[in-house]
């Protein structure tokens, strides 16, 4: 069978785009060719209607025959490990369970950021691509409840998606501690040496070959004039009527339209604290149950700004190392 030996498993937008890139330079790994192939979101074809703007084009992207998920790693030279990232699986306690009955012994990479941080990235990349119709970060978030019910997809859990604790929770009940290991965002971004030769050393293969990640796109954040709002209104027409189009052409649409948002857009808008503690709520207890269950500080993330005091995860004095043994986070 070629079935993955390890896999990234989230958490969207913190960095594993960059990640899978990184290993993939290295001569022991092998990559998938799809990035983000979604195999484990389903127990088979995924949904073909509903859920939120640009939701079925998403799902039309799902490599979900067992044949062309295997096919990924049709081309791993032997004696490399196979991997691939698909960050929503550890999200989904389906895919948790699917993974756990067809890879028992898979390794996992988990990388955490700043929740909010996280949650805001999240709601400008839908921003910026047309597809979030409220401008503002916040009420977006107040709404999540509403969509969730209405069956929107999980990216659109802006807050749920940054509840890691829940999430660990869980796959701790399907998979030993020794085969996830966890890492933090802001030290893959600044320590990627020492992030890397980490996760090599995890995964069994020569250190210190790869040093790098590549540089990430800050995504743009379209100012909400006119021609914004004629023009996303368009791009969620797309997404709807994207379902009705044969292949890939709805999502071609969108992506054109995406295109012309982001022309000339600035960077994503720093948060303000105001808007952290609206949106700290939803995770405030969440993040404590991390700390009690990895043994690491992240009390940084309970701050104004994600980088408090200029050292992301500063313990403060006398904090413990963490207890499952990966000092990275």
């Amino acid at each position: 069978m070629a079935l993955p030996d390890f896999l990234i498993i989230g958490a969207p937008k913190a960095g594993t785009t960059a990640l899978h890139a990184a290993l993939a330079a290295h001569p022991g790994l092998f990559m998938s060719p799809i990035k983000e192939p979604k195999f484990f979101l389903t127990d088979g074809p995924p949904p073909a209607r509903g859920g939120g703007p640009g939701d079925v084009q998403t799902w039309r992207e799902h490599v979900w025959r067992r044949d062309d998920y295997e096919a990924l790693f049709a081309g791993a030279p032997a004696g490399t490990l196979r991997g691939e990232s698909t960050p929503f699986y550890l999200y989904d306690r389906d895919a948790q369970r699917r993974i756990s009955e067809l890879i028992p012994q898979a390794k996992m990479i988990v990388i955490l950021r700043d929740p909010v941080e996280r949650a805001h990235s999240n709601w400008t990349h839908l921003w910026s691509a047309g597809l979030e119709p409220v401008s503002d970060f916040v009420r977006a978030c107040a709404q999540e409840d509403a969509r969730v019910a209405a069956g929107w997809a999980p990216f659109w859990h802006y807050t749920r998606l940054g509840r890691y604790a829940e999430q660990l929770d869980h796959l701790f009940l399907r998979f030993p501690r020794e085969q996830v290991f966890i890492l933090r965002y802001r030290t893959l971004l600044d320590t990627p040496a020492l992030a890397l030769d980490d996760i090599c050393q995890f995964l069994g293969v020569h250190r210190g070959i790869i040093a790098t990640v590549p540089r990430e796109n800050v995504t743009a954040h379209p100012p909400r004039s006119a021609t914004y709002r004629a023009v996303a209104k368009l791009a969620r027409g797309a997404a709807a009527a994207g379902r009705h189009l044969p292949g890939q052409a709805g999502t071609a649409l969108s992506r054109s339209l995406e295109r012309l948002l982001q022309q000339n857009a600035g960077q994503r808008q720093p948060l303000t604290w105001e808007q952290r503690q609206a949106v700290l709520p939803y995770l405030e207890d969440d993040i404590r149950r991390l700390e009690r269950l990895t043994g690491a500080y992240f009390g940084d993330w309970l701050q104004p700004r994600e980088r408090s005091g200029g050292l992301v995860g500063a313990r403060p004095a006398g904090q413990s190392q963490a207890r499952n043994g990966q000092p990275r986070i």
